[in-house]
């Protein structure tokens, strides 16, 4: 199993061999393409899952520092907010190296009205039911290749 982003489709796809298993409509960065601290954009190249956070927390769970913090209530803000489940990222490439500390992830959001474009600060942002749909599908470890 592994994971396709497609920055320029706005999905990502989970692949068992060469068959489609899922795929869902993201949001990649509103800044582009980078991999520079501080830059708010999304990285391209080979990543791996390196951690899964979130197993069991009800749906809409705020995260604060990857830790859960209360529900949102879904009211209308333009806070860039961590939901649901949490799928971090470890770049394997030289230049996605530092996604760690970039802290890259896969994530629910409060902005689905703008999934299909791109929106987020750098992060791959995901429908909160698809998020929580994907968590349970892969394990830590996962191959993914983030492409244009």
């Amino acid at each position: 199993m592994h994971i396709y982003i497609s920055i320029g489709e706005q999905k990502l796809r989970v692949l068992e061999g060469e068959t489609l298993d899922a795929e869902y409509i993201i949001s990649t960065s509103a800044n582009g393409i980078g991999f520079d601290e501080g830059s708010y954009c999304t990285p391209t190249g080979r990543f791996e899952v390196s951690e899964k956070i979130g197993g069991g927390e009800p749906l809409r769970t705020i995260f604060k520092s990857r830790k859960p913090v209360g529900i949102w209530d879904g009211s209308i803000n333009n806070d860039d907010m961590i939901l649901s489940r949490i799928l971090r990222l470890h770049g394997l490439d030289a230049e996605n190296a530092n996604s760690m500390d970039r802290y890259i992830y896969i994530h629910g959001t409060n902005q689905e009205a703008m999934l299909g474009e791109p929106a987020s600060c750098g992060c791959i942002r995901m429908a909160n039911t698809d998020v929580i749909d994907l968590y349970d599908r892969i394990d830590v470890g996962v191959p993914l290749v983030i492409a244009y």
